[in-house]
């Protein structure tokens, strides 16, 4: 340990001096502020939190926060100021006590899909109408999507909507949308370090709330949202080019479970970026908070050990892993979906073929889900359409939520199993179109 450790301090004081100015690293960047490239390690150590601490007050780096809740195995730390974060982890990894090693990506929600298609007729239809305990609009409530998948008749068969709690990493969510206001938890906010998950802490100019009535939104991830002319100029542009994201997926959650609660994990800021230490952090927390399915509607390309250590540590906890399989419309490896204990879920439009834009390939995809104009909720008590395998992966967690519901000890493998009764329609499509009353019976028959 001695010498490794006079090894690696040699090499500090030799590299300190290189570039130092214009390198330095502050909080700020370390938890990445919108679009800025996160600068800190991520380090996994038997040493706890002390001996990290004071293997850092000997080589010039701090420890920033703990990412693992009261485990107190994994860290993100501030390299020695103007030392690059790939050379600081690979040279802790020299070093005794340390497990694992590996530089904070930056993480953007699935990239723009190039949108031609209408408006769906559901959007215009605001006719509110009771679904389960909430006022909703019916072209919501009774949409194709919902159809296709069985859903309606996989509730009142089983008489099952939904138990549990589904954790949602996005950008948070309107906490006060009449849809969703009954069944969400406090959840917490990662950008910010606070409890609570509402992206309308995002917006940094005042809203007019009285729009009678708002406009629902058409968007997609490459456009902003318009909800109406007193809105639009400030949610145009990129800064807030991820708005809703988070508030549209839930609602996706809502439509298939609607008694399940959901918990908004806001690990990504409004304009879409977010760090990869936060998802850990999100990831951690849901476990520890006693979540039993947990959304990702999001991926990276660059695999991550530690992504990997923490979806196996929640499949580890009886909690069933989501994620969407991407918008590039390749046969490509993307993560979460493609690891172990994921399923992987790729987006079809309403006659059951896969969307142009979503990802194939069975190494990421174990099913697929309605993708394409999705009605769903948005902020301000509205509604949008949404295209994407981020709208494709929360039908699936959603019947997650139908899973425990109906056997309350569902796990990973045993969901993985019962969504598999999906309808065939393809090569690269995993196993099939989401069928939720076959996943049920097949769940009821075990």
């Amino acid at each position: 340990m001695r010498s490794r450790f006079l090894t690696l301090l040699i090499l500090l004081v030799g590299l300190w001096g290189q570039g130092a100015g214009g390198q330095g690293i502050s909080l700020g960047a370390l938890q990445g502020g919108p679009g800025g490239q996160p600068q800190g390690v991520i380090v996994r150590t038997n040493l706890r939190l002390l001996g990290l601490e004071n293997l850092c007050l000997l080589v010039g780096c701090r420890v920033v926060e703990k990412l693992d809740g009261t485990l107190g195995e994994l860290f993100l730390v501030e390299p020695p100021l103007g030392l690059d974060p790939n050379t600081f982890a690979v040279l802790l990894r020299l070093l005794s006590g340390i497990l694992d090693a590996e530089v904070d990506q930056l993480l953007s929600l699935l990239p723009p899909i190039s949108l031609t298609a209408a408006i769906p007729p559901g959007l215009t239809d605001s006719t509110p109408v009771n679904y389960y305990g909430s006022i909703v609009w019916d072209g919501y409530a009774d949409q194709p999507a919902a159809e296709l998948i069985h859903l309606p008749e996989a509730q009142s068969t089983f008489h099952v909507t939904g138990a549990g709690v589904v954790a949602d990493i996005d950008t948070g969510v309107d906490p006060n949308h009449p849809a969703l206001s009954g069944v969400l938890l406090p959840g917490y906010d990662f950008t910010r370090n606070r409890s609570g998950g509402s992206e309308m802490a995002d917006l940094t100019q005042p809203v007019d709330m009285d729009c009678n009535p708002c406009q629902a939104a058409d968007v997609n991830q490459s456009t902003a949202a318009m909800l109406d002319q007193s809105t639009a100029a400030m949610l145009d542009g990129t800064a807030y080019a991820a708005f809703g994201h988070g508030t549209m997926v839930a609602g996706v959650i809502h439509l298939v479970a609607p008694t399940a609660r959901i918990m908004p994990l806001k690990a990504f800021y409004a304009n879409g970026t977010g760090n990869l230490s936060d998802i850990l952090r999100a990831i951690y927390y849901a476990v520890r908070n006693n979540a039993s399915v947990i959304n990702m509607s999001f991926d990276l390309r660059v695999n991550s050990y530690e992504l990997s250590h923490a979806i196996n540590y929640s499949a580890g906890h009886n909690v069933i892993n989501v994620a969407s399989a991407g918008n590039d419309g390749k046969q490509e490896m993307v993560y979460p979906a493609g690891l172990a204990n994921v399923m992987g879920v790729a987006s079809t439009n309403d006659f059951g073929q896969r969307s142009n834009f979503s990802n194939y390939g069975d190494q990421i995809v174990w099913v697929a889900a309605p993708g394409e104009g999705i009605i769903t909720t948005y902020p301000f008590g509205t509604y949008a359409a949404g295209w994407g395998t981020s709208f494709s992966a929360p039908f699936v967690a959603g019947t997650g939520a139908l899973l425990v519901n109906l056997e309350p000890h569902c796990d990973q493998e045993q969901a993985a199993a019962a969504v598999s009764h999906a309808q065939w329609i393809g090569p690269g499509m995993g196993n099939g179109l989401l069928n939720i009353d076959s996943s049920l019976s097949a769940s009821d028959r075990d």
